[in-house]
């Protein structure tokens, strides 16, 4: 069970991970030792999963974003595990989620522009077996875009 400070603790690390934990004391009105064990403990029961750097994904000429609607001809048990199995392998897909509705996967795609998404999709994503079809949404502009949870 989360308490206030830890997830005072977790919102703050959410926002900038880099911060001491001196910094992090400061903030939170703690010993620099319970900051640590608090952090310590959160890892250890896996509210804290791992630490990232969030890139810019122009100055990365990454800049172009796809959602990809994927249909496959059955949900046979072993299409859909090869299917995963073969979508997690690809650096272009930055997310797979299983949904529910007229599709069976929503893919994030981040490439660089147009040609290389056709590239991508027809070098890559179409090659898996199984895909019976396929939609694609072409991100016009990013209206919110975070990583951090409300804790």
């Amino acid at each position: 069970m989360l308490d206030k400070k830890d997830k005072a603790l977790l919102q703050l690390l959410q926002q900038n991970a880099k911060q001491t934990n001196k910094q992090l004391a400061l903030q939170l009105n703690l010993s620099v030792t319970a900051v640590y064990e608090r952090i310590k403990k959160l890892e250890r029961e896996g509210v804290i999963t791992k630490y990232v750097a969030l890139l810019d994904k122009e100055k990365v000429n990454k800049g172009f974003t796809v959602f990809c609607h994927i249909k496959l001809v059955q949900h046979a048990q072993d299409y859909l595990t090869k299917f995963e199995e073969e979508v997690t392998s690809l650096d272009e897909v930055l997310e797979c989620f299983h949904v529910s509705g007229d599709y069976d996967y929503l893919l994030k795609v981040v490439v660089k522009d147009i040609k290389q998404f056709r590239s991508f999709m027809v070098n890559k994503l179409t090659t898996i077996k199984h895909i019976g079809s396929t939609q694609s949404s072409f991100s016009i502009s990013e209206v919110k875009n975070t990583t951090q949870l409300s804790v």
